[in-house]
């Protein structure tokens, strides 16, 4: 179950629907899927083969559907980021930069966990969604934000695109941010 802290106050919202209601305040998007379903030797593995992604994808096709139908996406993957990931140091640093995109940027994770640091509307700040297995979020387009791994440093995720491109980032400067 999601977790969020609020930059500004260091505040914690935990519990579903304490979580769950602070987002859509925001107009982010929190959804959650049963990893249960997902096949043992599946659960918590991170070396994936494109076999094991598309068995995941398999796995979770129903739930994929259903937001393609909402929401409009045309392609999907799993992407899986670890210690092992090459270059990973780099594309840490790529992801770890403000930006925007010009459509949601949506991720359900699967194993590992994530998070999201995103800007929030009014006084709110900036606030970190700290993602564990089952979490999916969508952060609505334009919306300053940048997605990183938390301490175990390992992540496996679907993603779901409506350019079949994928995301384009736009960096968004904001002298107002503070690291963690």
């Amino acid at each position: 179950m999601a977790q969020i802290r609020i930059r500004n106050t260091n505040e914690r919202i935990t519990g579903d629907e304490n979580v769950r209601q602070f987002l859509n305040s925001q107009e982010v998007i929190y959804e959650h899927w049963d990893i249960s379903k997902l096949s043992p030797e599946l659960q918590n593995k991170f070396d994936l083969t494109d076999d094991q992604k598309n068995a995941i994808l398999n796995t979770f096709d129903t739930e994929i559907k259903d937001l393609v139908a909402r929401r409009g996406y045309r392609t999907w993957d799993v992407i899986t980021l670890t210690e092992a990931t090459p270059n990973i140091e780099e594309l840490l640093k790529k992801f770890e930069s403000i930006h925007t995109h010009s459509e949601d940027e949506i991720r359900a994770i699967i194993s590992g966990n994530g998070i999201f640091i995103i800007k929030g509307a009014g006084d709110v700040g900036y606030f970190d969604v700290e993602l564990e297995p089952g979490d999916l979020i969508s952060v609505p387009e334009n919306t300053p934000h940048f997605f990183t791994l938390m301490e175990n440093r390992k992540v496996v995720a679907v993603r779901l695109f409506v350019e079949t491109d994928g995301w384009v980032a736009h960096p968004y400067e904001d002298p107002t941010f503070q690291k963690a």
